[in-house]
């Protein structure tokens, strides 16, 4: 003790009560792993920046390599188009094209089944309290773990599969903007034909028929097509006269050339 300055008490905190000396599973202190210790300032945070520094250089890398494509503008009026969600919640969305999860079961398969997954993955901890840290000794956590990332790695890869790449990449396609007249014989002919539910309202396609805009192909080409069919364009859809399939032909034609 010194004059003017008072009385300093030292604790050490290491020192264990003599009731805490009898409990179990009390950690060592760091202190008797010299060596394997480091200061969390900056030694660790260090790392865990250069980590994350590299893992960021490699995801702007990607995003320059294959950036994401450009489509044509949503428009929510057009039925014809077949959402699909991100990867992550693809599992999901794979999940309610099941009888029994989708139709009067979609509260089962958009709430019952996810709440009693996640349900089960948190009370894991809780259920299984061992002090093992080996998957083998724990097979209650594993086994619910395991049956998670295969569940969510089937529906995923079921729900890709399912999908019709092609069709998306036709409905998502950038068109030339292009003027129609609706009041033309042409456009109404094609209403009267069903082309406008699969071609869209503007004929700009859907993911059930490609675009009818800036197509490179003759009058005689178009009509042969709309009666014979094409693709996924069965025959037989066109019911109309002569007249009305040239006419119909040359409207559509005539958006190629604008």
């Amino acid at each position: 003790m010194h004059r003017g300055k008072g009385m300093k008490f030292v604790g050490d905190s290491r020192v264990l009560a003599p009731e805490a000396r009898t409990m179990k599973n009390i950690p060592k202190d760091y202190s008797e792993y010299p060596g394997k210790t480091e200061a969390f300032w900056p030694n660790f945070l260090l790392k865990e920046w250069l980590v994350g520094a590299v893992f960021l250089v490699g995801f702007l890398c990607l995003t320059v390599a294959h950036p994401s494509p450009l489509e044509r503008i949503a428009d929510p009026s057009d039925t014809g188009y077949t959402p699909m969600p991100d990867w992550y919640f693809l599992f999901l969305y794979q999940l309610l094209k099941y009888e029994f999860a989708a139709g009067p079961y979609t509260v089962v398969g958009a709430m019952v089944i996810p709440g009693i997954a996640f349900g089960a993955l948190l009370l894991a901890p809780f259920i299984d309290r061992g002090p093992e840290r080996r998957p083998s000794k724990r097979p209650l956590a594993t086994g619910f773990m395991l049956l998670a990332i295969a569940a969510i790695t089937f529906l995923t890869w079921q729900g890709v599969d399912a999908h019709d790449w092609e069709a998306a990449k036709e409905y998502g396609k950038i068109t030339a903007d292009v003027e129609i007249d609706k009041a033309s014989d042409g456009y109404k002919i094609a209403g009267e034909q069903t082309c406008l539910t699969c071609h869209g309202e503007n004929l700009q396609g859907s993911a059930a028929a490609p675009s009818l805009i800036g197509l490179d192909l003759t009058v005689d080409e178009i009509s042969k097509i709309a009666t014979d069919g094409q693709n996924k364009m069965p025959a037989g859809i066109f019911k109309g006269t002569d007249e009305e399939l040239q006419k119909l032909s040359e409207f559509i034609t005539g958006l190629a050339e604008e």
